[in-house]
């Protein structure tokens, strides 16, 4: 990974990169909508509870974008955003660097299962895959974590990891004591169904797709208004293959490295055109796609993909022990 690919931002305040300010605010949206629909009974309504559905997803991928570069210069205050991204979803953020970091990014690659490989759910009703997937893919993942915890000899990701926990699950315990059925369906709920949608993101982006290949790994996502309030999500096939690059940086990366490799079947310009026709008017998985031979091209520019993916290892280890640095 070059260093242009994590360096940070020079003359920012706070944040490494000024773009980081839109993940804070995806963030403090969110626990807004959570605060009003908890303490104003006006607020408990549809829509600000779908909005706040749907910012607890956005909060999930905040968390996936944090975990392969903190947001901020500190790393205390690193530390804490990750403990205010864990309430927001329920779940420890730094699972993230065992599960998605180092083992999703691998496939299988080094031998062992992607916890959330799309090939978890096998229904031939390619809805249920959609709905169930999180069903499989949340026990293993988290029976894979405690399993990376228990041997990892990272002492301050175990500490940080039960940190989190403590006050994802403590902070929404005290919402239980004020006042318990408000906290379950509005606080709750929306917690639960970001933190599940981000599961059904690895089914959506490489289901279908060759994961053993080098371009045709992944499915992209590259509507302009999606990718901006996504924080550049989308670009999914350049994030694997520079997993050290800024989310900022995906898009232009994506035109330049990507698109002329990949099979362009791979690209959809809306993802919830794709997701209508492939799991609501087609009841049948589709095919794989990405099978073609790779447009030519010179790719002498990227490292091989197992330095590549030892130097994203790297970069986790790193982030994980910002707590002791």
């Amino acid at each position: 990974m070059a260093a242009s690919e994590i360096a940070a931002s020079p003359g920012t305040f706070l944040v490494r990169r000024r773009e980081e300010w839109r993940q804070i605010g995806i963030v403090a949206v969110y626990w807004g909508l959570l605060g009003a629909m908890f303490f104003v009974p006006a607020a408990r309504n549809v829509l600000v509870f779908a909005g706040a559905c749907y910012f607890s997803f956005l909060n999930s991928v905040v968390i996936h974008n944090h975990m392969h570069q903190g947001v901020f210069h500190s790393k205390r205050l690193n530390l804490v955003w990750r403990a205010i991204l864990s309430f927001g979803a329920l779940y420890p953020a730094s699972a993230n660097i065992p599960a998605h970091n180092l083992v999703h990014h691998h496939f299988d690659d080094d031998g062992d299962l992607d916890w959330a490989a799309p090939d978890h759910v096998r229904f031939r009703w390619n809805l249920l895959n959609l709905l169930h997937f999180p069903n499989v893919a949340g026990p293993r993942t988290f029976a894979g974590v405690q399993r990376w915890a228990a041997s990892s000899r990272h002492p301050s990701f175990v500490n940080q990891y039960r940190l989190e926990t403590a006050f994802a699950f403590g902070l929404t315990g005290l919402l239980f004591v004020i006042d318990f059925w408000t906290a379950l369906f509005f606080v709750v709920i929306p917690q639960l169904y970001g933190a599940r949608c981000i599961l059904r993101i690895n089914l959506i982006q490489h289901d279908g797709a060759q994961v053993h290949s080098e371009w045709n790994h992944s499915r992209n996502f590259v509507g302009r208004g999606f990718n901006w309030i996504m924080c550049n999500n989308g670009y999914h096939t350049i994030h694997h293959n520079r997993a050290g690059m800024h989310w900022s940086e995906l898009a232009p990366a994506h035109q330049r490295e990507v698109v002329p490799r990949m099979d362009p079947r791979l690209d959809e310009r809306s993802m919830v055109w794709y997701l209508l026709r492939t799991y609501l008017l087609r009841p049948l998985r589709p095919a794989i796609e990405g099978h073609g031979p790779i447009p030519s091209g010179d790719d002498r520019s990227l490292a091989p993909r197992a330095q590549r993916r030892a130097e994203a290892d790297d970069t986790a280890l790193a982030e994980s022990t910002l707590a002791v640095s």
